[in-house]
């Protein structure tokens, strides 16, 4: 499935797996059964549900009237639905047009909220009142959340979303505001962001929507970017069975380490231990920027100020240390090209140990670094305010040290084991191995923008690699795909095509069988015009120019994959997080945090 019209497809092969003969066998074994029993029970496969589709699109879904009053859910018991009292707030009409959040309806909406306890999880839901086409999508939120935002990232010409007939919800993930992290004091709170709330919402608002319509949902979909990349694979990996179709974007998914050594290191390295001020500065990097377009741009077959393949670019910034004479504002001292390279590799110890993937931010996105360069020496970096929670608050299973500060990081390995090792195993998501959700045909679309400036999108690349590792190329490619946007920062924006759909092709796969391929990205000029168009492979292919046409026209490009990446499978000090069954199941023992099982780390893997 591709959207915007034109098709083509990629398909990567040769991935490895790890263990003997034996337990390779096994695992494959164990996977193809699931498969096997997914047919012999019924869940809907791709044949079944072609008869009731439109051709090449989503199933043509006859629309649902409600049956009964918005006021009426109200009065609804509601309990034994989840794990705690639920308590609805409001139940009201809201008319087409209505301004929610950042949102203008376009349908009319029952408009529920509500409290799912024993914390203060709130939740929102719209159902639909003049026809509801039988689909429940429920929507993730990014940072540390604490606010409410049905709105459906990357869904731009998704015509449930924009044609108001399919019901939303989302969750504030357990508490409001906060982005100091004081709320997680609150091991109720703590428990609901780390991976409750969402489940329990499901739980709700599938029970609502049963109710209300006297059916239940025929589809249910997860869209999430950021930390609602990081729930929305939660829910693959721990509630399998919530969601038919799961849409990934740039997911927080390695939770700590992201929030800890990946934001600390910017400040880490880019501080002159001798007087405390920045090294490198936001002015430099329009000039570092073009040096890099011009070593890399071109690399991709079209000059075009992005870098559609960063993995392939070799950029060294010891080519831009000043010569003699030559002015500073051209060119790099020592000391800041030696910034440059350690902002792009990522953190390590003094001894090169890796506490992160290597390639920590790629070449093409330096014009996004200013979230971390700051503009004046004695500026700090912006993302120390991301760090500082985790250190004070969330770090730890039921202490707290409301005083840390950013030089209580210490980029040892005993740092690290400190730091990531204790409470990873329920906050973060990154278990491989989601073969109860295949063997349910659930679908996965994981995507990252090239240009993240917030989280690297090696980590996403890792992942998707020890799926492949873990499960097998062929299991994989029959429920996920994963799809890298050149010149899209984190979550949208950036320097490329940033306007793109990913849960129309999502959806035509889990209800009609329509296996994605490329998915075409544009660029939107302010006054609406598109001005460019890209199709974008599912990895590890790239767009290549055909030699002919327009290059702004995604017809004109094709599907080439690229030589195998030197930097995946690099071992680091968190590789572990990327294997099968780490998970701890956590539960509210009075004002502790009780957490068992998972397995622990593992030594690093020389």
């Amino acid at each position: 499935m591709e959207t915007n019209g034109n098709a083509a497809c990629a398909r990567r092969t040769g991935g490895r797996e790890t263990g003997s003969g034996t337990e390779r066998l096994l695992r494959r074994l164990t996977i193809a059964i699931g498969w096997l029993f997914a047919v012999m029970l019924g869940w809907p496969l791709a044949a079944s549900a072609a008869s009731a589709a439109s051709s090449g699109g989503l199933a043509n879904l006859p629309a649902v009237m409600p049956a009964m009053s918005c006021q009426a859910i109200a009065s609804l018991d509601l309990s034994g639905v989840t794990d705690g009292p639920v308590t609805i707030a409001s139940a009201t009409v809201l008319p087409a047009g209505t301004v929610v959040g950042n949102n203008t309806l376009a349908a009319p909406m029952c408009d529920v909220k509500g409290t799912i306890g024993p914390g203060a999880s709130l939740f929102e839901l719209q159902l639909p009142t003049q026809g509801w086409t039988q689909r429940y999508l429920q929507t993730g939120c990014g940072g540390l959340c604490g606010n409410l935002s049905v709105n459906a990232p990357m869904a731009s010409t998704c015509v449930p979303v924009t044609n108001g007939t399919i019901a939303m919800a989302a969750t504030d993930m357990g508490h409001e505001g906060g982005n100091d992290g004081t709320w997680a004091l609150d091991p109720r709170a703590k428990l609901d962001f780390a991976y409750r709330a969402e489940h329990a919402t499901a739980q709700v608002a599938k029970a609502i929507i049963q109710r209300f319509y006297a059916r239940p949902a025929r589809y249910s979909y997860f869209d999430g970017c950021s930390d609602g990349g990081r729930e929305a694979l939660m829910e693959a990996q721990r509630y399998p069975d919530d969601f038919d179709g799961i849409a990934a974007g740039a997911p927080a998914n390695d939770l700590i380490v992201q929030n800890t050594f990946h934001h600390a290191w910017p400040a880490a390295v880019n501080t002159d231990p001798k007087t405390g001020n920045a090294i490198l500065l936001a002015g430099k990097l329009p000039m570092l920027h073009a040096a890099v377009l011009k070593a890399c741009d071109a690399l991709d077959g079209v000059v075009d100020g992005v870098i559609d393949n960063p993995r392939a670019c070799r950029f060294d910034p010891a080519t831009l240390v000043c010569a003699t004479g030559q002015a500073d504002a051209t060119c790099l001292t020592p000391q800041e090209a030696a910034v440059v390279r350690r902002l792009h590799d990522g953190a390590t110890t003094a001894d090169g140990l890796r506490l992160e993937p290597l390639v920590s931010r790629e070449w093409g996105s330096e014009l996004n670094w200013t979230l971390f360069v700051p503009s004046t020496a004695t500026a700090q970096s912006g993302t120390i305010g991301f760090v500082l929670p985790f250190l004070r608050y969330l770090d730890y299973y039921n202490a707290s040290y409301p005083s840390a500060t950013i030089g209580d990081l210490k980029f040892t390995l005993a740092g690290f084991l400190k730091t990531v090792v204790p409470v990873s195993n329920y906050l973060a998501a990154t278990d491989p191995d989601l073969s109860r959700f295949a063997g349910r045909n659930g679908k996965l679309l994981l995507w990252h923008g090239l240009e993240d400036q917030h989280i690297s999108p090696r980590s996403s690349i890792e992942y998707y690699e020890a799926m492949k590792r873990y499960m097998g190329d062929a299991n994989v490619d029959r429920f996920a795909r994963f799809y890298l946007f050149p010149g899209v920062a984190h979550c949208g924006g950036g320097q490329g095509p940033n306007v793109f759909d990913v849960l129309t092709p999502l959806m035509a796969w889990t209800e009609t069988g329509t296996t994605p391929v490329r998915i075409v990205a544009s660029i939107v000029d302010a006054s609406g015009n598109t001005t460019r168009t890209r199709p974008v492979f599912p990895y590890p292919a790239t767009a290549r120019y055909t030699g002919s046409g327009s290059t702004d026209d995604a017809a004109n490009f094709v599907a080439d994959t690229p030589k195998a990446d030197p930097f995946v499978d690099l071992h680091w000090a968190g590789e572990w997080l990327y294997s099968p069954g780490y998970e701890a199941t956590c539960r509210v023992n009075g004002s502790q945090l009780a957490c068992t099982g998972g397995n622990g780390w593992r030594a690093y893997r020389p």
